[in-house]
């Protein structure tokens, strides 16, 4: 099971950036420790803290072709990741 998906990099999340929080999108069935693991052993630091929350899918709809089609945005789980005070994690390195 892959826990790390993505990082989330958003306004908000440069933002915490600079208090040593960084923030990703993680597989739905994982706890805060196998997150806490996964991150010190991909990026090398060490966790102080993780914080989860659920963003569950919205109904959207749009008109096609003067019919209304219906769908659902999936059901995510982000992790907010607080590092030791003076590490950072360069999520742009792999690229």
């Amino acid at each position: 099971m892959n826990i790390l998906k993505r990082p989330i990099v958003t306004e908000k999340m440069t933002d915490l950036n600079k208090q040593g929080k960084y923030a990703f999108e993680v597989d739905k069935k994982a706890n805060k420790i196998e997150i806490g693991k996964a991150i010190e052993k991909m990026y090398s630091v060490n966790v102080t803290s993780v914080n989860t929350m659920r963003v569950y899918g919205k109904n959207r709809s749009k008109n096609i072709n003067g019919r209304v089609v219906t769908g659902k945005t999936p059901t995510t789980k982000k992790a907010i990741v607080t590092v030791a005070e003076g590490e950072v994690i360069d999520i742009y390195a792999d690229l």
